[in-house]
């Protein structure tokens, strides 16, 4: 296997009730996803609420989550910043404390400037000076920008990017993507609606939300679009839909740290200005993971010296 296939998931940051970065926490969530067949984590993604955290805070997080994940697995971080140079520095830090790749968001803030040229520079800057891969970060759902199938091939070319992260659902894009990759290059698919479709267009894996909740049933997708069985995997994606839907773009963050408590996990409280999901919520997120079963929920179960925060 290619380093950095398969399914990833990207994990929240679990808080303390003051509100400050929760270690011990993240500790036991590590530890449990490590008891499970993913690939590896993503820390300081959009899911990890990176925006909100501090830069000491997202170090700490790095260095955390790495004391967990053993060396075959894969420890990626996300560092993106607006500035290319506030990305170098976050890229170096995330690398020093134990990253084995990088996830790097497009910058956004100036929108009507982010041309191929512009992404370009900026990637290939990052990835001279990074001292791990490099994986393209696009996520327009969130930034407002696309980064170009022009713009990938050429980043594909150097040596230090390893691949793509794309979180649309978008079959075509993704397909673009793939055709343009030279070997080597990984295509991750980040929408865990259309999994199974990104995965016969060529994908090499994902770093999929719901992973963090049904990881062995993302694995599972992945094994049979492999094995060609595709009426399996269409069906099994069917019926991981709903929930997909909940965690993803309908409740977001605050709707996946809520299905963590359902089943044990230390999810908590989102960080404001995110607001936690209603009880009415959480009741229909307890139903749906019901629905899936305890054979696809397949995460491994807490130690029994972990005693879950009540919720």
């Amino acid at each position: 296997m290619t380093r950095f296939e398969g399914i990833h998931t990207p994990i929240p940051t679990p808080f303390a009730a003051a509100g400050s970065v929760d270690e011990a926490a993240l500790r036991r969530n590590v530890a449990r996803w490590m008891a499970t067949p993913l690939a590896g984590l993503v820390v300081l993604g959009s899911t990890g609420e990176a925006p909100l955290l501090d830069e000491d805070e997202s170090d700490r997080v790095v260095a955390v989550a790495r004391e967990g994940v053993p060396a075959g697995r894969a420890l990626i971080a996300g560092t993106g910043r607006e500035s290319t140079r506030a990305t170098i520095d976050a890229t170096r830090r995330a690398a020093a404390a134990g990253a084995d790749a990088v996830l790097v968001r497009t910058p956004s803030f100036f929108k009507p400037q982010m041309t191929a040229g512009v992404f370009v520079g900026h990637y290939a800057r990052v990835a001279d000076a990074s001292p791990v891969p490099v994986l393209l970060y696009n996520v327009t759902a969130f930034t407002g920008v696309t980064l170009p199938v022009e713009a990938v091939e050429r980043l594909a070319a150097h040596p230090n990017v390893a691949g793509i992260k794309e979180s649309g659902s978008d079959i075509g894009l993704i397909a673009d993507l793939v055709a343009c990759a030279p070997e080597g290059f990984i295509v991750l698919a980040g929408s865990a609606t259309t999994l199974v479709y990104a995965l016969l267009a060529g994908c090499h894996g994902g770093v999929l939300a719901l992973a963090a909740i049904v990881p062995g049933a993302c694995v599972e997708v992945q094994a049979l679009v492999r094995r060609r069985c595709v009426d399996e995997a269409v069906a099994l994606q069917r019926r991981l839909l709903p929930l997909a839907r909940s965690v993803g773009s309908r409740f977001g963050v605050a709707g996946l740290k809520a299905a963590m408590d359902v089943l044990g996990y230390e999810g908590g409280d989102p960080r404001p200005p995110l607001v936690p999901v209603s009880a009415e919520t959480r009741d229909l997120l307890r139903a749906q993971l019901e629905d899936i079963g305890p054979r696809l929920t397949g995460a491994a179960a807490p130690p029994a010296a972990q005693v879950p925060r009540g919720r």
